[in-house]
């Protein structure tokens, strides 16, 4: 699991994780039964501290996307990849902004965007 934190984004940095750890199970780069790194595995691995995972996780686990399994650890949960499909549906949005956004600032009009992704769509 290939997770890093964006100091300069404005989200805090356990949201971050959730999203990170979402799109990994969505993308299936997780999948159910796989281990997550300990709280403090992880936390030390992204220099960050073991509280901002630990919500990070409380929160992922009320989400039903991971679930602690007491001294074993923290596997992906069963049913994790439906519980994300919502946010999945979120972070493409997000994405689709954030590309539209940059196009404008380097000077591609709407007309131009619009025949870009329409040939993308249909060339697809």
């Amino acid at each position: 699991m290939n997770i890093t934190i964006d100091l300069d984004d404005p989200k805090p940095i356990f949201t971050q994780l959730i999203e990170q750890i979402k799109q990994a199970v969505v993308k299936d780069l997780l999948q159910p039964g796989d281990p997550l790194p300990s709280i403090r595995q992880l936390a030390n691995d992204l220099e960050i501290n073991s509280k901002t995972v630990s919500k990070a996780y409380k929160l992922l686990e009320r989400d039903a996307v991971i679930q602690s399994k007491g001294y074993r650890g923290t596997f992906v949960h069963p049913d994790a990849k439906s519980n994300c499909h919502v946010d999945l549906s979120h972070w493409v949005n997000q994405q689709f902004a954030e590309l539209i956004i940059r196009m404008k600032a380097a000077g591609v009009t709407d007309s131009e965007m619009r025949i870009t992704f329409n040939s993308i769509l249909t060339n697809n």
